[in-house]
């Protein structure tokens, strides 16, 4: 069994336009006389790879500690497009699709809102991308709204560039602050 890393490195990943840098650091180095070696990071949730819950683009939509973590594992298809897909292309995507989808468009995998509407209505529970958003700049908030309001995960800024169209993966992405979203009155740390 091949296993891929289709995720991309927090500190090396510029930060998506108008998110907080990324920042590390060391707290603790044997190096420099301590007994151990310990590092702490900030970053924006938006950073590198990562997942757009529906309450990204929802205010009812589902936090990522409300999701199960089946959906993040499980059969998933890569197709590979040259363009934004729209609905249409969807029509004739999707049934042949398991219910975790990733696009590889080489760093614009989009889609139309059209297209996010054919996967709101289908059996998909997670789409993914290769680009920095699931929805192309022309277009930024309906995608991500339909898909949201419709309790569909996104994943996205994922690296595709090693992985071939096809049915034979499976898909392991796993949230990494999984139990880290606190409420309205107690603070909000994750709100993706």
């Amino acid at each position: 069994m091949i296993i891929y890393d289709i995720s991309r490195s927090i500190p090396e990943t510029k930060p998506y336009e108008g998110d907080p840098e990324t920042k590390l650091e060391f707290v603790k180095s044997i190096e420099n006389g301590d007994i151990y070696n310990l590092s702490a990071f900030s970053m924006s949730s938006h950073t590198a790879t990562h997942i757009d819950a529906p309450y990204h683009y929802d205010e009812e939509g589902k936090r990522i500690d409300d999701i199960r973590l089946a959906a993040f594992y499980g059969k998933c298809t890569v197709i590979e497009t040259d363009h934004i897909l729209t609905g249409e292309d969807m029509e004739k995507i999707l049934p042949k699709c398991r219910k975790r989808l990733l696009i590889k468009g080489n760093g614009m995998g989009y889609i139309e809102s059209s297209a996010a509407q054919v996967i709101a209505d289908s059996k998909i529970i997670l789409v993914g991308t290769d680009a920095e958003s699931i929805a192309a700049p022309f277009d930024e908030h309906r995608p991500h709204r339909i898909l949201a309001v419709n309790d569909k995960i996104i994943l996205e800024n994922l690296d595709l560039e090693d992985i071939n169209e096809g049915n034979d993966y499976t898909l392991c992405a796993f949230p990494l602050m999984q139990s880290y979203s606190f409420r309205a009155g107690k603070g909000i740390l994750n709100v993706l």
